[in-house]
């Protein structure tokens, strides 16, 4: 029988991201000390990357529903360093390949069809939930996997509250209500959603780098969520 794990980090264990320096030493081993707590293979973590450098300068720039699948080809790209796993969200069929995101406000959501053993890693952050990244993460699901949404499970990372950091796009809602509207709209049960309701403004387990950016916070960094089927 197939299941998930699924891990998260907080600042206890130290940043998972240092922008601009993608091979920063104390991150790689940061990532590689919790990854190997939880049991997960370091050299087999494919790393979600953004790329929001690139978007400034291609096409893409206004396209933040990205979805690629990935494969045991992929395994250890930009754990350690740069990553060409340019995307919004990453999804594979394959066991024992751990997908990691860095996270610092934005929601990490990680869907699993138990039906058809896939696992997706999705970032949703204030852009592609603009986009309708919720409801379009669950119809990549159902379009290349036939993934029913109402057997979905769906884990979510802590996210900051509406009254700090409002998606003012749509009318200054929550970037967790947002997530909740969009997945309810798209089919995914209720009751198959693990959430972590702590908020990364005001609980300081958690990175959080719009504060960072106020100065309210000391240090700049992100957390991570990971996952794997076994």
């Amino acid at each position: 029988m197939t299941f998930v794990k699924v891990a998260l980090s907080t600042v206890a264990d130290g940043s998972m991201l240092k922008r601009h320096e993608p091979h920063d030493e104390v991150i790689i081993q940061n990532r590689k000390r919790f990854l190997e707590a939880h049991g997960i293979v370091f050299e087999k973590t494919i790393r979600l990357h953004l790329n929001l450098s690139e978007r400034a300068t291609t096409e893409n720039e206004t396209n933040f529903c990205r979805f690629i699948y990935v494969d045991e080809t992929k395994a250890s790209d930009g754990i350690d360093g740069v990553s060409h796993t340019f995307a919004d969200a990453i999804v594979t069929d394959k066991k024992n390949l751990p997908l990691m995101l860095p996270v610092a406000d934005c929601v990490g959501a990680v869907f699993f069809d138990p039906e058809h053993e896939v696992l997706m890693l999705s970032h949703l952050g204030r852009h592609t939930l603009e986009q309708n990244g919720g409801i379009r993460s669950v119809t990549y699901l159902r379009e290349h996997f036939a993934s029913n949404p109402a057997s979905l499970e769906v884990w979510l990372t802590p996210a900051p509250n509406k009254d700090v950091y409002p998606i003012w796009a749509l009318d200054n809602k929550g970037m967790k209500e947002v997530t909740f509207e969009q997945l309810f709209k798209a089919g995914v049960l209720e009751e198959n959603i693990h959430d972590d309701p702590r908020d990364t403004i005001t609980d300081e387990r958690f990175y959080s780098y719009s504060e960072f950016l106020k100065g309210h916070r000391k240090e700049d960094g992100d957390h991570m969520i990971v996952a794997v089927m076994q």
